[in-house]
């Protein structure tokens, strides 16, 4: 599969926010991905979330690994953490997706912010942006889709996936912040 990157080519982005009650200061938002259980992630999507971990890319860059589907797609998502830190987070995956007419590959950046409103009153922003490779171009061409038609499904698929998502994401973030203020 031909790996490069359309980045001039939005397939779909989706920012949602969600407020959340969390100790800004104890917030680590690089610690939570690289300890997130398998089980907690898949309460943060039930139904969709399949299974996460932790591993380094030969490099030695870290990386969050998710299986998910967004819509018909099974997402197997390999992130490099390209800025990591406590309340801000941007991961970048060349992903592979089985679809119902095959596999294919697409670039997703994630991004991962808490910020603090007022005390501990924290707003998540949780952002994902999908571009195509040449493979996937090859493919929806091959299956008789335009581009306009494959980005109009997944921004429907992935806008619905954010929307469930992104409150459990910050509660989850709230909870580890909450557990390690607890442990201090």
């Amino acid at each position: 599969m031909s790996s490069k990157v359309h980045d001039e080519l939005v397939l779909s982005h989706v920012v949602v926010t969600a407020e959340v009650q969390a100790p800004f200061d104890l917030v680590d938002i690089e610690q939570w991905l690289k300890t997130l259980p398998t089980h907690e992630y898949q309460r943060c999507a039930p139904g969709d979330h399949k299974a996460a971990g932790y591993t380094v890319d030969d490099d030695g860059t870290p990386m969050s690994i998710n299986v998910e589907m967004i819509g018909t797609g099974l997402v197997v998502q390999q992130y490099r953490f390209e800025i990591a830190g406590p309340h801000y987070c941007k991961m970048v995956s060349l992903s592979d997706v089985l679809t119902p007419l095959g596999w294919t590959s697409t670039q997703v950046i994630w991004e991962l912010q808490m910020e603090r409103l007022e005390g501990d009153h924290c707003r998540y922003t949780n952002t994902v942006t999908s571009h195509p490779t040449d493979h996937f171009l090859d493919f929806i061409a091959e299956h008789g889709q335009t581009f306009a038609e494959a980005a109009a499904a997944r921004q429907d698929a992935s806008g619905r996936h954010c929307e469930i998502e992104t409150p459990r994401y910050a509660q989850s973030i709230a909870r580890w912040a909450n557990d390690h203020a607890a442990a201090a």
